[in-house]
């Protein structure tokens, strides 16, 4: 697992404060981390899941880029 060093600025908005900090753990990837720790994942099934996310985030960066519709 590794360490996160958040940081939230809290200006007399405790509503807004939280929604910020949910969206840089969220970004952190901390919430996916502890999930992944729960239960034991074989290497292959680790892989298989990095590939698929890397993919995913390809279609999306193309399609943002205009290459694909």
């Amino acid at each position: 697992m590794k360490k996160a060093n958040i940081t939230v600025s809290v200006n007399n908005n405790l509503d807004k404060a939280l929604k910020q900090l949910k969206k840089k753990i969220e970004r952190e990837g901390i919430i996916r981390d502890m999930k992944r720790g729960v239960y034991f994942e074989p290497p292959t099934q680790k892989r298989r899941k990095r590939l698929i996310r890397a993919i995913k985030q390809n279609l999306i960066n193309m399609a943002s880029k205009g290459l694909i519709d």
